[in-house]
């Protein structure tokens, strides 16, 4: 053996430990950005309400939340190239926490809805910088993490965030806790150099913001089947997520005769086996196959959702939600993963852009389009329509074993 070789392996070690010390730092960032989201979402809720705003008001001020994430994702996939996420990260940032500072002076829903659209229309150079910083880090400390990104992202939105709102609303009111949350958000802002300072832009990537460019970045999707096939299948889950999330509840009270609060129980058994499996199927990820672990997870969401679909008792309900999480989390995480190899080739800004505005799409669409057809057929029914969806990835997927199209290890 050489007398370099263990100096060498030592170097490589060092590396490594030093790439997966900065990936926890991220996650930490990650999850304290997740939490100030979530604090905002449920306090902005109970706001509107204050504010008297009527159905049709609360209705507009959820939307809002969502149409500036998709108006600008696609430009700040673009902008993080050009510029690096820590200066995207820092304006969203700030300008996003000034404008929660001063939501307090707000004292109509109409002004309100206002305010959150605009601050909808920063989120995603936050967004949209941190999800490019992960996927450049995956890329190097290897797929067994891939998950942690959108599990401590949901851990600090949904499971903590609620439980801080409370808090904060009984001990400083509206003023108070929003006083609080641009706080957060400004510590954000001093805590974000050590991380994302650390992200490296290919030269040849930067390219100048242009409705030219901004064109590219959509047609990517129809010149790289890879990338339309992992956005696709993004779409669905994102849609089939929200779907369940929101129409659930529905399910339980009126076919099931829940109380209120077991059927938010059914959200929250899913929320949590949908987190568990962000942050423990990684390691089998890397252990199996990627076609089998991806198809393993196709299977485990089929299976939950004809469960939904065509059960007649209570405890189907909690075995299809469970279950449902915990196939979702592990297509994410081989989606995950595949994007950053993606993006490694194309941008890892371009493609967090568009994994930022399909994702939301297909939320958006869950919801109006499965509620539509839910009116018709009845909401069980649309899990049955959805399991075929999954089914035919299934499907594709053995179909792309047998005729490979590509050396590349990515389905």
């Amino acid at each position: 053996m050489s007398s370099a070789e263990p100096l060498v392996s030592a170097a490589l070690d060092k590396g490594l430990q030093s790439e997966r010390k900065l990936l926890l730092s991220f996650l930490g960032l990650n999850a304290l950005a997740g939490l100030s989201v979530g604090v905002a979402k449920v306090i902005l809720s109970l706001y509107a309400v204050a504010l008297e705003a009527d159905a049709v008001q609360l209705g507009l001020i959820a939307c809002a939340q969502s149409i500036g994430i998709l108006l600008m994702s696609l430009p700040a996939g673009v902008m993080v190239d050009l510029h690096g996420p820590l200066r995207l990260f820092t304006i969203g940032t700030l300008v996003s926490g000034g404008l929660y500072l001063a939501m307090p002076l707000i004292d109509s829903a109409s002004l309100l809805c206002l305010l959150i659209l605009l601050i909808s229309c920063f989120m995603p150079l936050r967004i949209v910088s941190l999800s490019a910083m992960f996927m450049q880090q995956i890329g190097r400390v290897g797929v067994g993490m891939a998950g942690w990104f959108r599990a401590t992202h949901m851990v600090g939105m949904l499971l903590l965030g609620p439980l801080t709102a409370a808090a904060l609303l009984e001990t400083f009111g509206f003023a108070g806790s929003y006083l609080t949350i641009g706080a957060t958000f400004f510590l954000l802002v001093l805590l974000a150099p050590g991380v994302l300072r650390h992200y490296k832009r290919p030269q040849e990537q930067r390219r100048p913001l242009s409705v030219v460019e901004l064109k590219a970045q959509l047609l990517l999707l129809g010149s790289d089947g890879l990338l339309r096939y992992a956005c696709l299948r993004e779409f669905c889950i994102q849609a089939v997520n929200q779907f369940y999330t929101f129409f659930i509840v529905v399910v339980a009270i009126q076919s099931f005769h829940f109380e209120r609060a077991g059927a938010a129980g059914l959200i929250s058994a899913q929320g949590t086996s949908f987190v568990l499996a962000l942050l423990v199927m990684g390691r089998l990820a890397l252990r199996l196959h990627e076609q089998a672990f991806f198809r393993a997870g196709c299977g485990v969401i089929g299976a939950a959702l004809l469960i939904l679909g065509f059960t007649d008792a209570a405890w189907g309900l909690w075995l299809g939600g469970v279950s449902l999480g915990w196939g979702l989390g592990m297509l994410q995480i081989v989606n995950i993963s595949w994007f950053a190899k993606i993006g490694s080739q194309r941008g890892q800004g371009r493609i967090a852009g568009l994994t930022t505005f399909v994702g939301p799409a297909g939320g958006l669409v869950g919801s109006a389009v499965g509620g539509t057809v839910g009116h018709w057929l009845g909401l069980q029914w649309m899990f049955v329509l959805m399991a075929g969806v999954f089914v035919l990835f299934l499907v594709s997927s053995f179909r792309r074993s047998a005729h490979p199209t590509t050396k590349s290890s990515i389905l």
